[in-house]
């Protein structure tokens, strides 16, 4: 491992206690960053506390039926305000969540350049899927380096990205190293 990569379990340990254990989130939402929240299936579903927050833009990373998902659509948010952009990520270690990385980025940078914009990304849980996109957002837009955009989110929400996810986290951290667009 050369001097700039960082290992899941270094995430890992960012994550958890002393006692190595982890906390799940206290609260349906957080904002995380300025204008980002980070937020749960209860949230995303409840669209009259969406606006009275000012949302303007909402990610759900768990588009899908099964109970491991939010079943929301662009129909769902119809007529409300709210743009809306669905991933259909699984919370499994296998899944390759690094793909939508950039699609994501993209679409939280829209809400961030909207006059008071706001969105709000979530899964079922604002624990895994949720969470690593919000990362991979701050690494590849506010050129921060995997360790410092994990501790900004896990600062203000508990979180708990699957360890499939924390990889593919290092790996654009390796990357945008690789190209100068982080500090190592």
């Amino acid at each position: 491992m050369s001097d700039y990569q960082v290992s899941v379990q270094q995430l890992n340990d960012l994550l958890s206690n002393d006692s190595g254990c982890y906390s799940l989130p206290s609260q349906h939402f957080n904002e995380v960053y300025p204008r980002i929240y980070v937020g749960n299936a209860f949230i995303a579903k409840n669209i009259m506390r969406l606006q009275r927050l000012g949302v303007t833009h909402v990610l759900n990373a768990a588009e899908g039926k099964s109970f491991m998902h939010v079943n929301t659509n662009t129909e769902y948010y119809e007529g409300t305000g709210i743009t809306y952009k669905g991933i259909k990520a699984n919370d499994t270690p296998e899944f390759n969540l690094s793909h939508y990385f950039e699609e994501a980025a993209d679409f939280i940078d829209k809400a961030q350049a909207q006059k008071d914009g706001r969105v709000i990304v979530h899964c079922r849980e604002g624990y895994s899927r949720s969470p690593t996109l919000v990362i991979a957002y701050l690494m590849l837009r506010k050129k921060m380096d995997v360790k410092t955009a994990l501790a900004t989110v896990r600062q203000k929400r508990e979180i708990g990205p699957n360890d499939g996810f924390l990889k593919q986290l290092c790996q654009l951290n390796e990357r945008l190293v690789q190209e100068g667009k982080v500090n190592p």
